[in-house]
């Protein structure tokens, strides 16, 4: 439900007085740049960047002077910087800001909102343009329930166990890639998950040559063979779980009543953690009793 005009607060590019300010920046497109992002940029006193030649050129787009002090804060400065950062945010404003979407979203920010909240600094987000978000609207699969893996693995072998994870999954899955990896992630995922399992690969969203491919994952893979290139963000419809039969959880009954369950309670507990309807356990260990 839409909240009415007159519930919203018309004075959308002000900054709070102090704290931990995280703000998305644009995927690709400088004019999903959304004005509160342009007030924080110019009014923070300190703007914790991950690259902080990409942030000033991206003030520098938006003709936004940064009068604040600008410090770099990528993964690996960031759990040194978070205390500086919060005694800052004190007093002051910080913002924090990756290269491209969501801070903390497999991009640096967990560090300083983490201590910030420890230390009971007030954190507040500026929200905006997110390639996961962007990825799963586009994809035209079913992902009204989803889970966010990051980077899939680098490694094969964790690359495959990773893939027998998600077998069961009934969730769509999101993760991102790099170009030159994408086509094995696709062959071991049609491999693993079947060559009829939807998936949409995203690339390059909201720039200038955005693509998304959309088709089953053995489909996919033979398209990837020939290249692709730009930022990737691969959606993975969720598959239809086998439901176990109540005979193939007897054994999880027994193992319960043996510790000392009540047989009822034990039923309840199995039946409830596998999906299947408590009389029909219930009945199936009645009879294997007889």
């Amino acid at each position: 439900m839409v909240a009415p005009h007159d519930a919203l607060d018309a004075d959308s590019a002000r900054l709070p007085a102090r704290g931990v300010v995280l703000a998305a920046t644009p995927l690709g497109n400088i004019g999903d740049a959304s004005d509160r992002l342009r007030a924080a940029l110019a009014g923070a006193d300190v703007v914790a960047a991950e690259d902080t030649r990409r942030t000033r050129a991206l003030a520098a787009a938006l003709g936004v002077e940064i009068t604040g002090r600008v410090v770099s804060n990528f993964d690996h400065n960031e759990d040194a910087r978070a205390a500086d950062l919060i005694a800052a945010a004190r007093n002051g404003v910080v913002l924090v800001v990756t290269d491209a979407g969501m801070p903390i979203v497999s991009d640096p920010g967990l560090s300083i909102v983490a201590a910030a909240h420890d230390a009971d600094v007030p954190v507040t987000c500026i929200p905006g343009p997110s390639a996961v978000t962007t990825a799963l609207a586009l994809s035209g699969l079913n992902v009204g329930h989803f889970i966010f893996d990051g980077f899939a693995p680098r490694k094969s072998g964790a690359r495959r166990a990773w893939l027998e994870s998600l077998v069961q999954e009934r969730r769509a899955v999101c993760c991102f890639e790099s170009p030159h990896r994408i086509e094995q992630l696709l062959i071991d995922a049609a491999a693993v998950l079947g060559p009829d399992r939807r998936a949409a690969v995203c690339r390059e969203l909201t720039k200038t040559y955005e693509e998304v491919k959309r088709g089953a994952l053995g489909e996919l893979a033979e398209w990837a063979a020939e290249g692709v290139r730009g930022e990737i963000t691969l959606v993975i419809e969720g598959g239809a779980a086998k439901q176990a039969e109540p005979e193939e959880l007897l054994g999880a009954v027994a193992e319960l009543v043996d510790n000392g369950a009540r047989l009822k309670d034990a039923v309840k507990e199995v039946a409830k953690a596998n999906g299947v309807k408590v009389g029909d356990l219930y009945d199936a260990a009645l009879a294997n009793r007889e």
